[in-house]
């Protein structure tokens, strides 16, 4: 397969999971009992970021791809975090509706693959989203595990890893 071949290869399957993001997000909004559910969420995000990482290590639009992977960590980390707290429906319902602003994002990030302006993230993302994500990953307990291992050393969705990777978007 081509590179351009595996790209749009790559585009289609993550729009269709986007799609089942979305209807995990819809599924569950207002419902906090479902709040475990945010795990399905990671994982399926979690084989979007994968994908990016692998196409982009093999010099498949790299720039773009990166940002793409690094903003599938971040609504990994969040949804990962999120799943954990069983005791704050207030905070779930905060999260529920950043996560559908995010996936609603990227996808649009996913739309513009192959554009020049594709990777300019800043085109996409607001300063009053990158505020409401800052605020909700401060309100995780640090203990919270940010990923599906049980301790795989990215236990801590700390500020500064956050800043990471948004400094990988550019932002």
């Amino acid at each position: 397969m081509a590179m351009d071949e595996l790209l749009i290869e790559f585009q289609s399957e993550s729009k269709n999971l986007v799609s089942q993001l979305l209807g995990i997000l819809d599924h569950i909004e207002g419902d906090y009992s479902q709040y475990r559910r945010l795990e399905e969420f990671g994982q399926i995000i979690d084989r979007i970021m994968g994908a990016a990482k692998t196409l982009k290590q093999n010099g498949i639009d790299p720039q773009a791809l990166d940002k793409i992977g690094a903003y599938a960590e971040v609504c990994k980390m969040v949804s990962y975090k999120a799943s954990q707290v069983g005791n704050n429906a207030q905070l779930y319902t905060i999260v529920v509706a950043l996560l559908m602003d995010a996936t609603e994002m990227f996808e649009e990030m996913l739309n513009r693959i192959g554009e020049r302006a594709g990777a300019d993230v800043k085109t996409i993302l607001s300063e009053t989203f990158l505020d409401r994500l800052r605020w909700v990953s401060r309100q995780f307990d640090e203990g919270l595990r940010g990923s599906i291992g049980a301790d795989n050393g990215s236990r801590n969705l700390a500020q500064e890893q956050l800043d990471d990777l948004l400094k990988k978007l550019g932002l």
